[in-house]
């Protein structure tokens, strides 16, 4: 490939006549094409077609539908930029910053889709997608969203559609084999492009040439079953359009009639969306007629079908009834002397206009209408800037007097290294880019480069930049990425990853609090045997991560998990006793209630880690100095201090009291229920109920499930029982027993 320099031979003549003319502006089109001749004359496309050539062919296209003649120059600048070593310098320096800012931003925009389809076309050819790789679908919206983004000035799309239509023709009239990534991005991004610009001609000929390489036999079976060429077809519609004209103005109605043939790809279109056979496809050939009054409108339709059979099933009237779009017209199926089916379209120009030039054009009624067909839908976007697309009909003259104007100003699009598209928020930075392409990148992401270059990671992205970045092999985010002021991430849902990170790292740190407290709890009691996820099972908790947090919070007490473990009480206390009278009445009956056998007038007093009361089986335990404490039989506490001090067991039993003093005695009772409103009303009503007075409650509530100790004077433990089984019975209560 050549390259030239600024001081080129080739640039020479150009900037000599620029010199003479210090706008740059007059002759431009023959001083583009003497410019790019020398650079382009011997070089070829990939696709294998001279490059002068489809410059030659893209400004007559451009020439054909409108296009000014500072178009049709920028045809030829595009070119040269990959010939030139610096194309910027050049092009501003021969003609203008404009047309060199316009050939830059065009070429940028080739590269970006030439990267994108043949970062497609390996990823289909390869077992595993590329890495990063989007799917072809997310792909295709990305390139037609990054061909707006990229449109600060909205020729760089007339450009991009002239010259994939003549690559198309390109290949059509060589019968060479066409990429099947170039074929559908003409049918899926850039057709639908011409159809939302107004640049039907295009849209026709892009759909029907890329439906023709796609699906050859398809296209082939519809061309036989028209039974006409296209010409032909067009040729009858011009002459039933210029027929009916003249005679509705012979009616007195002042009719503009348009012919609106049916191309291929449309047909085929209708068929597969609305499941159609080709004889039902009615509107193979339309025409529309604009009259200047809604009156006109049905005196038009009434002499239509005067004059032809109408297929009644057929007929919509959307002026009466109009789309909620705002669409308005008449339309109707009729058959011509020959019975072929012919669609009419009647509406006034103000409608026409309205369907044209606003929310309810040719491209939002047929691709986003409340039907649809062929599974095409059009974007809100879209539809809110249609005043602006329009704009590209009127064609600007002078170059410096096109406005630029910008789409989709809230994103931005950018590269991976291999060449996937990746969406992001206007101001985003590499760190952005990161943690939108994974989470793990982002959080050991160290550095970037854009474009090749080293910037720093705060640095702004811009359309169209390849953005590669570093990482560490382990570590995390920095707080500073989340001040505002040094900029970092402008994505919500990247800002959204460092907080969950950073998060994750103090909840992390809780539980280790909560385990270390834990630990040391059970270290203390002797019970380092206990399974950590039984406890907190135990305790209403799911795992033993979710007991550590709620700890290492300070939200549960460890008081709850001594409850629950009941803790060795070896020597207790006397505040943790209850003092009782000492008998007074000799072996076989104290009136306390408490015989020592064989001892007389001895110091009693009942253990309050098991509340003993009668008929429990008692065992007495002396104590130093403080007499002898009275424990269940079954009391773990009795079992740990026997196992030590086994000759200080003492045998007790209940002796008998006078009814006239009768002894009530404190038992507590241990209820674990789901929490619910009127829980502790209902259980107290029970007891109360039962006549036993309830001296003590301590609740605790954690993640739904109540816990509840009771303290209640008895006399006889054995009625409690029954007591606790009408407890359990209560709605909620999952478990009521004696501690």
């Amino acid at each position: 490939m050549k390259r030239f320099t600024a001081d080129s031979a080739a640039a020479a003549p150009v900037l000599a006549a620029t010199a003479q003319s210090p706008d740059g502006q007059d002759q431009a089109l023959a001083r583009a094409r003497a410019f790019a001749e020398p650079l382009l004359a011997g070089e070829t496309l990939d696709t294998g077609e001279n490059i002068l050539a489809h410059a030659d062919a893209v400004a007559a296209i451009l020439k054909g539908i409108g296009g000014s003649e500072a178009m049709q120059t920028a045809s030829y600048l595009v070119y040269t930029c990959d010939h030139l070593n610096k194309p910027q310098e050049v092009i501003a320096k021969a003609f203008g910053e404009n047309f060199a800012a316009l050939a830059m931003e065009t070429t940028q925009l080739v590269r970006v889709q030439r990267q994108a389809r043949l970062s497609q076309l390996a990823s289909e050819r390869s077992a595993t997608p590329i890495p990063m790789a989007q799917t072809a679908a997310a792909q295709t919206e990305n390139v037609r969203k990054m061909l707006l983004a990229f449109s600060r000035d909205l020729r760089v799309v007339m450009l991009r559609l002239a010259s994939r239509l003549q690559t198309l023709r390109y290949f059509a009239a060589t019968k060479l084999p066409v990429p099947t990534g170039m074929a559908q991005e003409a049918l899926q991004v850039f057709a639908p492009l011409a159809n939302r610009l107004g640049i039907r001609d295009i849209k026709w000929e892009m759909e029907d040439l890329s439906f023709r390489f796609l699906e050859p036999d398809t296209y082939r079976q519809v061309a036989l079953l028209l039974d006409e060429k296209r010409s032909e077809r067009e040729a009858h519609v011009e002459l039933l359009r210029s027929r009916l004209e003249n005679e509705l103005r012979a009616q007195g109605i002042a009719a503009t009639l348009q012919g609106r043939p049916k191309h291929i790809y449309s047909i085929v279109k209708k068929m597969r969306g609305k499941s159609l056979g080709f004889d039902q496809v009615y509107d193979i050939r339309a025409l529309r007629i604009v009259v200047s009054a809604i009156p006109d409108c049905y005196a038009a339709l009434s002499w239509v079908h005067s004059q032809f059979a109408p297929v009644t099933q057929e007929f919509d009237d959307y002026i009466a009834r109009p789309k909620a779009n705002g669409y308005q017209s008449l339309h109707t199926i009729v058959r011509d002397l020959a019975g072929r089916p012919i669609e009419i379209q009647i509406r006034t120009q103000a409608m026409h206009d309205h369907a044209e030039m606003g929310v309810a054009a040719h491209w939002a009624y047929k691709e986003a209408g409340v039907k649809g067909y062929g599974g095409v839908s059009a974007s809100g976007v879209y539809e809110a800037k249609i005043a602006v697309l329009r704009q590209l009909l009127a064609w600007e003259r002078d170059l410096s007097s096109l406005p630029g104007q910008g789409f989709l100003d809230d994103r931005i699009y950018v590269l991976t290294p291999d060449a996937a598209i990746v969406e992001l928020p206007q101001g985003a930075t590499a760190l952005d880019f990161a943690y939108s392409v994974h989470t793990n990148l982002g959080h050991r992401c160290r550095g970037a480069r854009l474009d090749g270059v080293m910037m720093p990671l705060n640095t702004p992205l811009k359309n169209g930049q390849t953005v590669e970045v570093t990482v560490a092999k382990e570590g995390g985010p920095s707080r500073d990425w989340l001040n505002p002021e040094l900029a970092y991430l402008a994505s919500h849902r990247a800002k959204a990853k460092v907080r969950a990170w950073f998060n994750a790292l103090a909840l992390n740190e809780t539980v280790a609090k909560g385990r270390e407290a834990v630990e040391r709890l059970l270290q203390r009691l002797g019970k380092t045997a206990v399974k950590l996820d039984d406890l907190a099972e135990q305790l209403g908790f799911k795992s033993a991560d979710d007991l550590f947090e709620v700890v290492g919070k300070d939200e549960f007490s460890l008081r709850n998990i001594e409850t629950v473990l009941r803790p060795p009480d070896p020597a207790p206390d006397e505040d943790d006793q209850m003092l009782l009278k000492k008998p007074r009445s000799a072996p076989g009956g104290g009136k306390s209630g408490l015989l020592v056998v064989g001892v007389d007038s001895l110091m009693t007093q009942l253990a309050k880690c098991c509340k003993p009361a009668p008929p429990d089986a008692i065992c007495g335990f002396v104590t130093r100095g403080k007499g002898v404490s009275v424990h269940r039989s079954d009391c773990s506490n009795l079992r740990e201090m026997v196992s030590k001090n086994g000759e200080r067991v003492i045998e007790v039993q209940w002796g008998q009291v006078p009814a006239r003093e009768a002894a009530v005695y404190p038992v507590d009772v241990a209820i674990e229920a789901a929490d619910r409103q009127g829980l502790l009303r209902d259980i107290s009503e029970v007891f109360t109920k039962e006549r036993m007075n309830v001296i003590g409650v301590q609740t605790q509530s954690i993640k739904g499930t109540a816990w509840m100790t009771f303290t209640i004077e008895v006399s006889d433990s054995g009625r409690l029982h029954k007591v606790l089984a009408v407890v359990a019975e209560l709605k909620g209560v999952r478990s009521a027993r004696r501690r």
